[in-house]
């Protein structure tokens, strides 16, 4: 985990930070969601560019699979034909997720809206 001050980013704390990680650990193998979806299942909806750095935190010895995060509209963030670029598509690649123009087909994110409305307004009978 990186060393953060008491007031990191904005004035988001360590525990912040901590959250965001914990729910992109929990992305499962083989999907992917996006900046604002994580922010939002780590109680800081709206908070999406805190997100993108805390992983730009990441160290490569801490098991936190950042390269299943990507844009709102399935593109990874980085400028292509950059290292950091490639190194996140041979990942997505690895976990056999396709990308068709550039994008990340959004049957492969773990969360959908629809997904998390229905889990948080189910009803049992």
């Amino acid at each position: 985990m990186p060393e953060l001050s008491a007031a990191d980013v904005n004035g988001s704390s360590r525990d912040a930070v901590l959250r965001i990680l914990a729910v992109v650990r929990s992305i499962p193998y083989g999907c992917v969601a996006n900046y604002g979806q994580v922010a939002a299942r780590a109680g800081l909806r709206g908070r999406a560019r805190l997100v993108a750095w805390a992983l730009k935190q990441v160290t490569p010895d801490d098991p936190v699979p950042w390269h299943r995060v990507v844009r709102s509209d399935g593109r990874i963030a980085f400028p292509e034909g950059s290292s950091s670029y490639a190194e996140q598509l041979r990942l997505l690649k690895r976990e056999q997720l396709k990308l068709m123009n550039g994008r990340v087909h959004k049957a492969q994110f773990a969360w959908r809206e629809a997904d998390l409305d229905a889990q948080l307004w189910r009803q049992d009978s």
